[in-house]
């Protein structure tokens, strides 16, 4: 299993972490290379162990887990992607999951085969949004003159999110043009990432490669000066391209 995904399970509750372990572990890709039970131990064991994805939990003891997501992703000497998994369907936490880097957000009620996917998904890169979270967010954010409470940090030092295939979904405040030439292809591209499918989806709907996929995405979020998936699918529903 040494190509296997390199999982850190973060949350104050030992029972949930053993679940959790059971679950990923079952996938056969998964490995679960450590456990830690509050924020400050997460952020040193996301160094130590340099896991692919920290599944992290939200209200711990010590730190909270969006205070920790925050510092993990702002490690340019880690290149983990956060999953933020709670109990609390909440938008405050999650927007300021996103808002601090995290690659996606599940509740702990998600089935199995929905966390076994979002690993996966974080560790390939793509921003895990299921199209109810996108719903929520383009909500929030994508009215005109809509922004986010608190500007989104700047990548960190190292980490390109456009590289990374658009985890890390931090949401951009960054002023963006209000014309963009995009091609033909990269314009359907972004309808479809506005749609919340993923690099895979999306290539099995165009009938084209996964790597051809993420190099579009990549140069529409470069055209859009947008940081990450999430602000490309704000900027397609408020110019009308979703």
């Amino acid at each position: 299993m040494s190509d296997a995904i390199r999982v850190l399970l973060v949350d104050d509750h030992a029972v949930m972490r053993a679940g959790f372990r059971m679950i990923l572990e079952s996938a056969g890709d998964i490995a679960v290379v450590g456990e830690a039970s509050t924020g400050a131990e997460a952020v040193a064991a996301a160094s130590a162990l340099a896991p692919d994805v920290v599944c992290m939990d939200v209200q711990m003891p010590d730190m909270d887990g969006i205070e920790a997501t925050r510092r993990i992703v702002a490690d340019p000497e880690v290149s983990a992607s956060v999953v933020v998994i709670t109990t609390f369907d909440r938008d405050d936490y999650l927007f300021d999951a996103l808002s601090a880097g995290a690659s996606g957000f599940l509740l702990k009620n998600a089935g199995p085969e929905e966390l076994i996917a979002g690993v996966r998904a974080a560790a390939a890169g793509d921003a895990l949004l299921a199209p109810e979270v996108t719903r929520r967010v383009i909500a929030r954010f994508a009215a005109p003159g809509a922004a986010p409470d608190a500007p989104a940090p700047a990548p960190s030092p190292g980490r390109s999110p456009v590289a990374n295939g658009g985890g890390g979904a931090q949401i951009a405040t960054v002023e963006q043009p209000t014309t963009v030439e995009l091609t033909e292809r990269e314009a359907e591209v972004l309808r479809l990432v506005a749609q919340a499918m993923s690099n895979a989806e999306i290539a099995r709907e165009l009938y084209i490669g996964e790597a051809t996929v993420k190099t579009h995405v990549s140069n529409v979020l470069q055209k859009l000066g947008a940081r990450d998936r999430v602000a490309a699918v704000v900027y397609a529903h408020r110019h009308g391209l979703a």
